[in-house]
């Protein structure tokens, strides 16, 4: 069986496709199946985003693909599912989607020490062709620099 600690799956497309603002985590509410398949590594969260519905917030896109052994009972895998976060965190991200250009991404899902899944989200601005070269060429530096300080330190 694996681990489930070292469950961690990433949307690596948001840190490029969107500035991240501010960052929260939330709990995720799941059905059986579901975290039993998470706990395999089973999902992805690259679409994702959230969206708010009746003053509570819900994540689209997240794929949980279906339990191997599980049986009629089984899940839908791209359901939309609810986040749990407090309500003072909750007013706040909604007041901050009025401004526009913004938006809640999904940045990873992962599985905390008392074995709870969990969701970091993100308030995010989308960001311009002009600026996702910028970001590569940020990162590129970054890299040969720590290449650098590596060798230097031999």
């Amino acid at each position: 069986m694996a681990d489930y600690k070292n469950i961690n799956i990433r949307n690596k497309r948001a840190t490029f496709d969107y500035e991240i603002i501010e960052e929260y985590v939330a709990g995720i509410v799941l059905v059986g199946t579901e975290i039993k398949s998470l706990r395999l590594g089973k999902a992805s969260i690259v679409d994702s985003y959230c969206y708010f519905e009746l003053g509570e917030l819900w994540i689209r896109n997240v794929n949980i693909a279906e339990y191997t052994w599980g049986t009629c009972n089984n899940h839908v895998p791209k359901r939309d599912r609810k986040l749990l976060l407090n309500r003072k965190e909750l007013t706040k991200l909604q007041r901050s989607l009025q401004d526009r250009g913004l938006t809640v991404v999904g940045l990873r899902l992962f599985i905390n020490d008392r074995g709870l899944a969990k969701v970091a989200i993100g308030l995010a601005r989308g960001r311009k062709s002009y600026d996702k070269r910028e970001y590569i060429k940020e990162n590129d530096a970054k890299r040969e620099m720590d290449k650098a300080m590596k060798i230097g330190r031999r």
